[in-house]
């Protein structure tokens, strides 16, 4: 990935990612991270997730804050809707993720953005939640993502940076592909 020398400032600092980089290829072990969330159940399908630290580069990190969020289920799921449901927040991931990879793709290839939206949405058939048909899955049947990008580039380009945003997105491959998760009690 070479950098285009340009205007463009999109709040990325892409020389940092590119050193970072480098830095991490010559030293493969302090590429692993570990990031973590601790949830607390609150009442009924209420709960609240904390996120304060996570690990790499060789060594435990806190973030500048600590970082809370509260799920919960719809009242037309016999819940109490104090919080967005735990489905709506894996939407949030996948395009706040893409959405990024948007803004550092344009910055390293010396494109302004003026501005980027993006709609998601999920399809989901509750009978499987609800263990009414077993043949439905419990996910999300598909999700579609829409952008709307500004910016001073072709619509070549923009696909292009859209497309690059999602080869490098941590959450779009999570979901497209197969990840090992192992649920332990104790």
């Amino acid at each position: 990935m070479s950098t285009v020398e340009s205007t463009a400032d999109n709040g990325v600092n892409v020389q940092a990612l590119l050193d970072a980089r480098n830095a991490l290829t010559d030293a493969p072990a302090a590429a692993d991270f570990t990031w973590r969330a601790s949830n607390e159940w609150v009442w009924g399908t209420h709960s609240k997730t904390t996120i304060e630290q996570f690990s790499g580069l060789g060594e435990e990190h806190s973030h500048k804050s600590s970082f809370s969020y509260e799920a919960d289920h719809p009242e037309v799921f016999a819940a109490e809707d104090k919080a967005p449901t735990p489905v709506e927040f894996l939407l949030v991931g996948l395009s706040s993720c893409l959405t990024a990879g948007v803004a550092a793709v344009a910055q390293n290839r010396g494109i302004q953005l003026k501005s980027v939206q993006c709609t998601i949405e999920g399809g989901m058939n509750i009978l499987g939640i609800l263990g009414a048909d077993p043949e439905v899955r419990n996910g999300f049947s598909d999700i579609r993502v829409n952008y709307k990008i500004d910016a001073d580039a072709t619509a070549d380009e923009i696909a292009a940076l859209v497309a690059q945003s999602q080869k490098r997105s941590a959450v779009f491959d999570a979901i497209t592909n197969p990840t090992n998760v192992s649920v332990t009690v104790g």
